[in-house]
């Protein structure tokens, strides 16, 4: 499914020429039919011979109501630029080429309207030749015209064909699985509550989903779909689409929200953008100027942060950061348009190509320009790389959200960003920028030297303690540690590979004394503070971080060999038992009831027992 729009001046007969190709007039409100103007957006469709559904958005034409017009034209695939025979191009007509044509909107039919007022063939002539120098300016010579007459009929089965000629060259609406749609009219239908409409990108809707309007994170649920006033169970990208919603109440919601899926699209305040200025601009934009952002059927009042250049020149582009000043639903290959508030004027529009950049940027900076470049104009795969990065890796379907792209697109983009190093696959759905990667790398390998050095007698960093430090999750950075080679993990010590515990002479010897002291009463040993005192806290703790002994508590430790045998024999015990208890372990070791209860308060600990009574039966790890 396709939709158009028409665009033209007010008096050039948009309507009417709308009704005759459709049926429907698209002006429902009583004041524009009275003032035969159209004041806001109308809507209708027409079936083109070859069976497809065209939909088309009738947006006002008149200066007064050039930002209603802005909230129809952010989703059309083409417009029918109506020019009346009569009068020739007006400034509006201008106007709405140039808003057109900053939107990429190039799929364009010059429709030349009420030719059956003219009689003067020169005259055609002129206009005609008139039309010919204005698309020559834009470079758009190529584009059909189309002369006819709604009155009449005449010439209408050409804009048809025409149309439809058109519209088989596109290519397919891209589905990324992430409908989006921007409300360009909300009412209420008695008995079923508030209803929604738009033009569908990104991804079907079907009845029963759960939704979500952006960007006051409202949620409610599909329960009803119309497209062309036909029910659907299903509307598919690139249609016009009505949208039933429970648990919404009309008043939550207004033109230019965005209904999607839950956690889809998230509101910014911060924008980085590509912008043309319009060369024929009487007032070049100035840095930090207060415009007005028009994207999609929303609008907000923002300020355009240049990031060059004090001023842009008329005709001239640039990268700039808008800062809105109510927070807007936008993606990464949204287009805008930019407007003075007073006295109105278009600017010019450009491209979002980070909708969350997270921070203000600088000015000035060329490595930030070369980044913006690069989201511009980069290969798929750095564009991929880019939008992998950050502190935290990707799913598949991140990346796809952020990039605006299908699936298979995506994966060709994967496959090129793995080959060429960009990206770093962490497992079968998560990837992370190779950048983003080797910096947390870094930032370990300077966390683990400097815990090194500090702690020379520590096999190395406990592994929560340096995920706190990092302030990364624990998953991550068990990956990091598995894929590079000069790290590894043991018995839940982070380490730089080349780190060992080296004992001085002086604290070998002493380190000799605890084993011996251990082995001589190996099921009734001294206590961890007595080994302290004989040959001081960091020895006995790397001999502990070696499992050359384990500590059972803060006060009792056991060789690793007679800690081994308490343990088995626990296991067997239950095994055959069922249970075992404190006395029956202190007899079997000829040892105390205090380290019996010590040994199995550990093993509780570590699910290989679990206390039930007085008794220990098999715990979850027996």
């Amino acid at each position: 499914m396709r939709v158009i729009g028409t665009a033209g001046h007010v008096d050039h007969g948009k309507s009417a020429l709308v009704e005759a190709l459709s049926g429907i007039n698209p002006d429902r409100l009583a004041e524009e039919q009275s003032r035969q103007m159209t004041i806001d957006l109308g809507f209708a469709w027409l079936d083109l011979p070859d069976g497809e559904t065209l939909g088309i958005v009738d947006v006002p034409g008149h200066r007064d109501f050039i930002e209603n017009m802005l909230a129809g034209v952010g989703g059309i695939d083409a417009a029918l630029l109506v020019i009346a025979a009569d009068e020739g191009i007006m400034p509006q007509t201008r106007e709405h080429l140039a808003i057109l044509q900053l939107l990429d909107i190039r799929n364009i039919i010059i429709v030349l309207s009420k030719i059956d007022l003219i009689d003067d063939s020169e005259w055609i002539e002129l206009v005609e030749l008139e039309i010919e120098e204005l698309l020559a300016q834009w470079g758009l010579s190529e584009l059909p015209l189309v002369a006819v007459s709604a009155h009449t009929g005449a010439g209408l089965d050409q804009l048809v064909e025409t149309l439809q000629r058109v519209l088989k060259q596109l290519p397919q609406r891209v589905n990324y699985h992430q409908p989006r749609l921007p409300i360009d009219r909300v009412f209420v239908v008695s008995g079923f509550g508030a209803v929604v409409t738009g033009t569908l990108s990104g991804g079907p809707l079907s009845i029963g989903d759960n939704v979500e309007l952006q960007p006051s994170g409202a949620a409610g649920r599909v329960r009803g779909l119309q497209s062309y006033r036909r029910d659907v169970d299903t509307a598919m990208p690139g249609s016009r689409v009505a949208v039933n919603v429970a648990g919404l109440r009309s008043g939550d919601i207004q033109r230019g929200d965005v209904l999607t899926y839950p956690g889809q699209l998230q509101p910014t305040l911060l924008a980085d953008a590509h912008f043309t200025q319009l060369h024929d601009i009487e007032r070049p934009l100035a840095h930090n100027a207060e415009v007005k952002f028009f994207c999609g059927a929303a609008e907000s009042v923002a300020h355009a942060r240049l990031l060059e250049s004090d001023a842009l020149a008329a005709g001239s582009a640039g990268w700039l950061q808008i800062r809105l000043r109510e927070p807007m639903p936008l993606s990464r290959g949204d287009r805008f348009i930019l407007r003075y508030p007073s006295p109105a004027e278009t600017i010019g529009g450009g491209l979002i190509v980070n909708s969350h950049p997270g921070r203000r940027l600088k000015r000035f900076q060329p490595e930030i320009i070369t980044e913006l470049e690069l989201r511009l104009r980069g290969t798929p795969a750095e564009r991929l790389a880019l939008a992998a990065k950050g502190d935290e890796p990707q799913t598949r379907s991140e990346l796809q959200k952020r990039l605006g792209c299908g699936d298979d697109e995506l994966s060709t983009a994967l496959a090129e960003a793995l080959k060429d190093g960009l990206i770093r696959q962490l497992d079968a759905q998560r990837y992370w920028s190779a950048e983003s990667w080797q910096r947390l790398s870094q930032a370990i390998d300077k966390e683990l030297g400097a815990y090194h050095q500090a702690n020379p007698l520590r096999l190395g960093m406990p592994r929560p303690a340096l995920q706190s430090r990092l302030n990364i999750k624990l998953g991550l950075l068990d990956a990091i540690v598995e894929n590079e080679e000069g790290l590894t993990l043991e018995s839940g010590f982070v380490r730089l590979r080349e780190h060992a515990i080296r004992f001085s002479g002086e604290q070998r010897q002493n380190a000799e004394r605890v084993m011996g002291a251990l082995e001589a009463e190996p099921f009734s040993p001294p206590g961890i503070a007595d080994l302290n005192r004989m040959a001081g806290e960091d020895v006995v703790r790397a001999l502990s971080d070696l499992r050359q002994i384990v500590n059972v508590n803060d006060n009792i430790a056991f060789t690793a060999e007679s800690y081994d045998r308490l343990v088995a024999e626990v296991r067997q015990h239950i095994t055959e038992f069922n249970e075992i208890d404190a006395k029956t372990l202190r007899d079997k070791f000829g040892s105390s009831r205090k380290y019996a209860i010590a040994v199995l308060d550990h093993l509780d600990s570590l699910g290989i027992t679990q206390r039930v009574g007085d008794v220990r039966k098999g715990g979850r790890n027996l």
